[in-house]
């Protein structure tokens, strides 16, 4: 067996997958929620279902399942002549590594639920692609659309205060990074608000990640879940027995995609798979509408048509639908929803036509809508895996921080200099020789060029999305009992949180 883990007596093992699907009382309520279960519920439902088919004490499954704590802050601040009151939230899921690391989300939608759902897919998320990280999250419910950037600003800062005096944010306890609706900007004013809090902290820059690259930030960071999504896919697609599990054949080449979503996430995946793999994006859904092009979108045209008018609307190169949210039953080879979490749902799963789904969002598929999938047959890579590139390289960058040099510094031009001693002899004996060798002057300047801080960090996520998916891959092959890659990661991420508890003596 891939993982060690408490044995427990097979009764007890079946009893387990008898009761696998049991509801989850509403904590709030203190009742049972009916029908469609909460994305916090989704998320313990599926957690349900790969503990069932592993050998845990109920005390340990029920220390991977708690949230440990969760913070909430009610701030003001003076805006335009008065106080605005704020509600911000600060989950952490899991310390069985520290420190804990999640983003911090700006949305209306923020609540408790959703801040411990996430927190807890990032446990899962950071003990897959083994980042050495718990598990937390953030969110402060706001529309940071209606604000200004000073404004914005003011907010970020108080809320940044509060959570910073009480190691809520700390480079050895708490590491936030972007979400939805944050970005490189907002990372930038929490790393200051903490350096401004903490004088004497060498290490300040790395109390939060995604910050811009000349504030300590990372070469990469921005288009990181993108680019992880772009790389799950293609090592899925190494695999010709799991393409064919999605009724696929063949490469990414020419496959028809529809994106939910072009926000960051949505629109890296969506514009690398086009330009580099050869997909076609027929689609793309957006929260004021769609644009649909059979012949394929021009990805990069439609991101500079919506930072110059802030919408979709109008946009000539590509037919228009008012109401988007029909296209995720679009005929297509590959559905990638990369917003809000629960847009595939037991009211539309059935009609989803894509045999394989990628879930560049966090939750985009609820539990009900993954068991009308599953028993469709659809092949869903799963969140935990599939946008785990932020995290990984928000790693990178961490370690950056911490020891105080960008990667690729200290080599780089030692690298170039061997290579080009190597190319320098393969010249000479060419001439001597008389053999009349050339190289062509593409792979001369490829060769030649050492490895900088982008090469780094695209190989590091290459690698890292590589190792998660063999991971996965190996339980889900190699277990009779295990059906799909959702639990398959699931599994294999709690093994891993379980190992390091057990080895913390629990």
């Amino acid at each position: 067996m891939l993982f060690d883990v408490i044995c427990l007596p097979s009764s007890f093992r079946e009893r387990r997958r008898r009761n696998l699907f049991r509801a989850v009382p509403d904590r709030e309520n203190g009742m049972q929620i009916q029908g469609e279960p909460s994305f916090r519920q989704s998320v313990d439902l599926m957690f349900n279902r790969a503990v069932g088919l592993m050998d845990l004490s109920p005390g340990l499954e029920q220390k991977i399942r708690v949230c440990n704590s969760t913070y909430t802050v009610r701030f003001g601040v003076r805006l335009r002549g008065k106080i605005e009151t704020f509600t911000g939230y600060r989950s952490v899921h899991s310390e069985h590594m520290e420190p804990v690391k999640g983003g911090i989300r700006y949305a209306m939608s923020v609540n408790q639920d959703e801040v411990e759902a996430l927190a807890a897919l990032m446990t899962y998320k950071c003990a897959l692609v083994e980042t050495p990280f718990g598990g937390s999250k953030g969110g402060l419910c706001i529309d940071p659309r209606a604000w200004d950037v000073h404004e914005l600003e003011l907010i970020t800062r108080r809320f940044a205060y509060e959570l910073i005096k009480r190691d809520l944010i700390h480079p050895a306890q708490n590491v936030p990074a972007p979400d939805m609706g944050t970005g490189e900007r907002e990372m930038a004013w929490i790393a200051d608000q903490y350096a401004r809090m903490n004088t004497t902290d060498i290490n300040a820059k790395a109390c939060v990640t995604g910050k811009p690259p000349h504030a300590g930030g990372i070469q990469g960071r921005v288009e990181a879940t993108g680019r992880g999504v772009q790389y799950a896919l293609r090592e899925f697609f190494r695999h010709p027995e799991d393409v064919a599990l999605a009724k696929l054949s063949g490469t990414l080449d020419g496959k028809r995609v529809v994106v939910q979503g072009l926000g960051n996430v949505g629109y890296h995946a969506a514009k690398f798979l086009s330009e580099e793999d050869g997909c076609i994006i027929t689609a793309a859904i957006e929260r004021d509408g769609a644009l649909v092009s059979d012949k394929g979108l021009n990805i990069e045209d439609i991101h500079q048509w919506m930072k110059k008018h802030g919408s979709i609307k109008g946009y000539p190169n590509a037919t228009y639908v008012e109401d988007g949210a029909p296209l995720l039953e679009a005929e297509c080879e590959i559905l990638i929803p990369a917003a809000m979490e629960g847009v595939i749902h037991k009211g539309n799963a059935g009609g989803i036509k894509a045999p394989l789904i990628v879930e560049a969002a966090n939750g985009p598929i609820t539990f009900g809508g993954d068991e009308i999938l599953r028993a469709k047959g659809t092949v869903i890579i799963p969140d935990m895996y599939a946008n785990a590139g932020g995290v990984t390289v928000s790693y990178f960058e961490w370690v950056k921080n911490l020891s105080h040099i960008r990667f690729g510094r200290m080599q780089r031009r030692a690298e170039e200099a061997r290579h080009h001693l190597l190319v320098a002899e393969l010249e000479r004996l060419s001439a001597d020789k008389g053999l009349g060798w050339t190289m062509s002057p593409d792979f001369k300047d490829k060769y030649l060029r050492g490895a900088g801080e982008l090469e780094l960090v695209r190989s590091g996520l290459d690698d890292t999305m590589r190792g998660a998916y063999q991971a996965m891959r190996e339980i889900w092959h190699g277990r009779a009992d295990v059906e799909d890659l959702r639990v398959a990661a699931y599994i294999v991420a709690i093994s891993r949180v379980a190992s390091t508890y057990q080895s913390k003596g629990l």
